[in-house]
């Protein structure tokens, strides 16, 4: 076993190698970017290397400065994690040439599967089905229609060196293939540096089925069961979990078989996924190979007991698997939910912004490398690579954690989901929290009706809207207020100084003005001695404080006790309480004296970006919801669209500008 590996990487997965090393003895070396100097990663390693500025083609994506940090700290071995250089040839060539050991398979096995097309055609060679479409290397415009008209739509372009559902279009129709042929080569070559793309056959609700396969450098590959990743967004996996409902022994070991096939045809070595995906019917179809470890991989270890980067140390440094086939078994049910920074109402734009409340269900103790599980039934664990005071920036995935859980069967596991996803507490930007919980909870995620349509097939339930807040929660809100402006020590007996509302011939009645964004909510205050009423509408109780300990609240109205956490952030207030998060905006009269309201007719960039498609002219008359320019952010494209019927007076940035948060995009004119 080595005594020291470099782990190329940042965030989550560099959290997870180094605890699974530091449970072995292994010693870990962090790598960092500028923006990174404080991260999590870097202070669970036993040490760290700045590397390089911010941007990752200037820090993680630096090949050779990666290589310089190994050797420099005696480092014998690098784990490159997932993403960055995880799945490239000429790193994992380079580690060889320096003496290091790349924890991953051999470089051909990379480039093997690295192109989508090529890879369909050893497939094909194989044995492994393949989907209906064209895998060739011709890319004209033309050409490449004539495949798909042939084909039959509805057709997927697919760039060929992508993944995680960049460089990816559904086309509907023949009219539509032009244009988002130009969209899906721009995201390419932005995201791969390779606008090649491939063309098949989109099949209609598909299961996202992958296979978790391992292979020894002695000839030995195994198969650790499937994963279903069918719940997605935008071709990227939003939930997992292992196994896959409906699954029989005799399509699981067919599909298993298939993968461990697809393995050895490129000579594979280490922790690998081969991807289906899977009719409604039964049969499967080859997708592509994910060679490296995946973000969903806990799933699997719940379900077995075992520690998959332990196997990766262990495969990397020569020793043989440390199971065979027939001693894998599969133990209860696991479901992984990604909880990432973004807002599910705005198309899933990333949000970033510091971790200011971070509150998470307590983990329960799930040993791995036991080779057996726990049989806990609420195993919950958490990886993440943030804490709560830390930043999700625009350059890296804003992921903020992979929250699994484990029961005895799908609805048990269900079950837990639901709770830990309640429990879960963030303040400081958008989070798909809420959304995650509506998705688990909804009856075709429950009753496993899943396909990779199912989001967009059931978006009007997943989406419902905002119900005005009720009194319960506006009274939490206005008791955290109400007890900040106490006074305490000196000033508590001052009667010019006091806040409890005492007037020599009268109470003290006060409005507090709060909204969201199913309406605003002026509520009454009285002062009553020890407690308050709180009225707003037709609706009133008396209030009295029960308990206070930091942001957790316990108050009674009418006697009935309604508890919360309570976090004031600026001028919002987020309520946490009934397993809900509730965000107010509070309008202190004091903090906007004199203040005019804001100028109109403003489209701002929701997040830095740069500007990759002017779509309109200055004085085009366009319709709501009309696209009017296409930004880049997080490698992702987002489509800035007409607010309203009206005239775009003035465009302000050009093709390939960076732009700020916040900052105007164009002047418009609503009619």
């Amino acid at each position: 076993m080595f005594t020291k590996i470099l782990i190329a990487n940042r965030g989550e997965i560099a959290c997870r190698v180094a605890a699974t090393a530091h449970r072995l003895g292994v010693k870990t070396v962090a790598v960092y970017s500028e923006a990174d100097a404080n991260a999590k990663h870097v202070a669970v390693c036993d040490e760290s290397v700045l590397i390089g500025p911010a941007p990752a083609k200037e820090s993680y994506l630096r090949a050779d400065k990666l290589i310089e940090v190994a050797l420099a700290t005696g480092a014998q071995a690098i784990h490159p994690g997932y993403g960055f250089l995880s799945e490239n040839e000429d790193f994992a060539e380079a580690c060889a040439q320096a003496g290091l050991v790349f924890i991953g398979p051999p470089a051909s096995a990379i480039r093997a599967m690295g192109s989508k097309s090529a890879a369909k055609a050893l497939m094909e060679k194989a044995g492994v089905p393949l989907v209906p479409g064209y895998h060739g290397d011709t890319q004209d415009p033309d050409f490449l229609q004539e495949q798909a008209d042939k084909i039959g739509y509805p057709v997927l372009l697919k760039a060929s060196a992508g993944g995680g559902g960049k460089g990816m279009r559904i086309v509907e129709k023949s009219a539509d293939f032009k244009a988002a042929l130009e969209s899906c080569k721009r995201e390419a070559i932005n995201s791969f540096g390779d606008d090649k793309v491939l063309v098949e056959k989109y099949l209609t609700r598909p299961r996202h089925i992958e296979i978790q396969v391992f292979a020894d450098g002695k000839g030995d590959c195994v198969y650790l069961f499937e994963r279903d990743c069918s719940v997605q967004r935008r071709h990227q996996k939003v939930l997992e979990e292992a196994p896959a409902p409906g699954m029989t022994e005799e399509r699981r070991r067919a599909m298993g078989e298939a993968a461990v096939a697809a393995a050895k045809a490129v000579g594979y070595v280490g922790a690998g996924t081969v991807e289906f995906i899977a009719n409604q019917d039964g049969s499967f179809y080859f997708m592509e190979m994910n060679t490296r470890l995946q973000v969903e991989h806990p799933v699997t270890e719940m379900i077995t007991g075992l520690d998959l980067v332990e196997w990766q140390l262990r495969v990397a440094a020569g020793e043989a698997l440390p199971k065979k086939q027939a001693e894998l078994k599969i133990h209860g049910h696991a479901l992984e939910a990604r909880i990432y920074a973004e807002n599910p109402e705005k198309g899933f734009l990333p949000s970033i912004g510091t971790l200011r409340h971070l509150h998470t269900p307590a983990a329960v103790t799930f040993e791995l490398g036991m080779g057996s599980v726990s049989g806990d039934p609420a195993a919950i664990r958490i990886d993440s690579g943030v804490r709560e005071g830390d930043a999700i920036s625009p350059f890296y995935d804003p992921m903020v954690a992979k929250l699994i859980v484990w029961g005895n069967d799908r609805d048990e596991a269900l079950a837990h989901m639901s709770q830990a996803l309640s429990e879960y507490q963030v303040v400081g930007l958008a989070t798909n929290v809420a959304f995650l919980k509506r998705l688990v909870e909804s009856k075709p995620f429950s009753q496993a009706d899943l396909d990779t349509g199912l989001i967009e097939r059931n978006h009007d339930a997943l989406f419902p809207p905002a119900p005005a807040t009720q009194l319960p929660v506006l009274a939490l809100a206005a008791a955290s207020l109400l007890v900040s402006e106490q006074n305490t020590g000196a000033a508590a007996n001052d009667p010019w100084a006091g806040t409890s509302g005492w007037r020599m011939n009268g109470t003290l009645e006060r409005v507090l003005d709060f909204a969201d964004d199913a309406g605003k909510y002026p509520v009454a205050v009285g002062y009553r001695g020890t407690g308050w009423t709180v009225a707003q509408g037709a609706v009133s109780a008396g209030m009295t404080l029960v308990e206070r300990d930091g942001k957790h609240l316990v108050v009674k109205l009418d006697g009935a006790a309604v508890r919360g956490t309570v976090v004031r952030d600026g001028e919002m207030f987020h309520v946490f309480t009934g397993g809900a998060h509730f965000p107010l905006h509070y309008n202190d009269p004091l903090a906007h004296a004199g203040e005019t309201e804001a100028e109109g007719g403003r489209l701002t960039a929701p997040m830095p970006g740069k500007i990759v498609a002017v779509l309109v002219e200055k004085g085009k008359t366009v319709e709501k919801g009309a696209p009017l320019l296409i930004m880049e952010a997080m490698k992702m494209e987002h489509t800035i669209a007409a607010p309203a019927n009206g005239t775009v007076e003035d465009l302000l940035y050009a093709v390939g500008d960076q732009v700020a948060e916040g900052a105007q995009l164009l002047a418009f004119k609503a009619a």
